[in-house]
């Protein structure tokens, strides 16, 4: 009776993993994702719109900076030539106050020629930016 009797052939746990039920699931969340990527939507900016100032400030540096790039400081009637890297130490040393660190600070506006290199308009800048000037604007032209 040696056949009857079973050598461990009669049920046995199964040591493999089933991957279809895996796959499956992974391949509808595929499918959900590439579905609903397009639908988003991206992070738009918020940008400031011009002529929102509260109000203009009284008697402001002015720095014009024409097609050739040359630079002219206006402080109230006063006018001087200047140039790029220079313009810091001149709008200083004509008026002491732009380097405040308060509220009071007279400000400077930039009022830069559309032509010209946005890179100047940068310079001009960071050298105001690096003398102290604390309070700095761009001119630019209100309308439709």
């Amino acid at each position: 009776m040696p056949a009857l009797s079973s050598r461990g052939r009669g049920r046995r746990t199964i040591s493999e993993i089933n991957m279809v039920p895996f796959i499956d699931v992974m391949l509808v969340l595929l499918i959900i994702f590439m579905v609903t990527a397009p639908l988003i939507t991206p992070s738009m900016i918020a940008l400031p719109k011009v002529g929102k100032a509260p109000t203009q400030p009284q008697n402001p540096v002015q720095i014009l900076i024409s097609k050739d790039e040359t630079v002219q400081i206006k402080i109230k009637t006063n006018s001087v030539a200047s140039n790029v890297r220079n313009v810091a130490a001149d709008i200083v040393k004509m008026e002491p106050a732009v380097k405040a660190a308060s509220a009071e600070a007279v400000p400077v506006v930039i009022s830069a020629d559309k032509s010209i290199k946005y890179e100047t308009v940068v310079k001009v800048m960071d050298t105001l930016q690096k003398a102290g000037v604390s309070r700095v604007g761009l001119s630019v032209q209100t309308g439709k």
